[in-house]
């Protein structure tokens, strides 16, 4: 029996019976809570898989189109042709909050709403491979910038089930029992003295009575 040690009165008693109350309402609230998180998780890992799969299959591509551009280009005009990006990638990260987890939320902009700003050089001394290879990567941006979105979420929620799960366990198994087997200890005791102290008191009647009557003399 896991006992707490306190002192066995009526107003102990009183005030382990309300923080049990508190005790079950937290547990069920946590209970929910962790239930909700773990649907919401499930939801999320299935859209980050279904999501890597895509991902993958366009950086699949953009690799092809790139193999092919360096297999006709040189790779001092490859690399000369990448080196100063005429486009800029702004990305911004707020804060959503789901069952009180904090996960990002990325939003992103380009300095120029010209699709054209995405080649970083003229078309004259280039390959049309590097063309695909460049609008293959762009194409894929969004994704990438999502995917890393739902992977931070994942981790991040993960963490926040593992501590409820510890929390709901905790209260089920240790604090809640606990609770209990005090609260039994001490009605007890106090079912104890109270016969104890019955039987005194009725051994004080009888000793008051005799005194006062001459029972025992009477008997006699």
């Amino acid at each position: 029996m896991a006992v707490m040690n306190v002192n066995p009165t009526r107003m102990q008693l009183t005030k382990l019976k309300k923080q049990l109350v508190t005790a079950v309402r937290g547990h069920k609230m946590l209970k929910d809570k962790r239930d909700e998180l773990m649907r919401q998780f499930l939801d999320l890992i299935r859209e980050t898989r279904d999501l890597r799969e895509k991902v993958e299959k366009e950086l699949k591509s953009c690799n092809y189109h790139f193999v092919n551009a360096s297999a006709v280009m040189s790779k001092e005009s490859l690399d000369a042709s990448l080196m100063s990006p005429k486009q800029k990638i702004n990305i911004e990260q707020n804060i959503k909050n789901v069952m009180s987890v904090e996960i990002p939320d990325y939003e992103y902009s380009t300095r120029t709403s010209d699709d054209g700003d995405i080649f970083p050089y003229g078309f004259a001394f280039t390959s049309f491979e590097l063309d695909d290879a460049v609008t293959s990567l762009n194409n894929v941006l969004p994704d990438l910038i999502k995917l890393a979105q739902y992977e931070k979420s994942c981790e991040l929620m993960s963490i926040e089930i593992e501590k409820t799960r510890r929390r709901v366990n905790s209260l089920e198994h240790v604090m809640i029992p606990r609770y209990q087997d005090t609260i039994k200890y001490i009605s007890m005791k106090l079912e104890e003295n109270d016969r104890s102290s019955r039987t005194r008191l009725m051994k004080v009647k009888d000793m008051l009575l005799d005194k006062a009557h001459n029972y025992s003399g009477k008997q006699a």
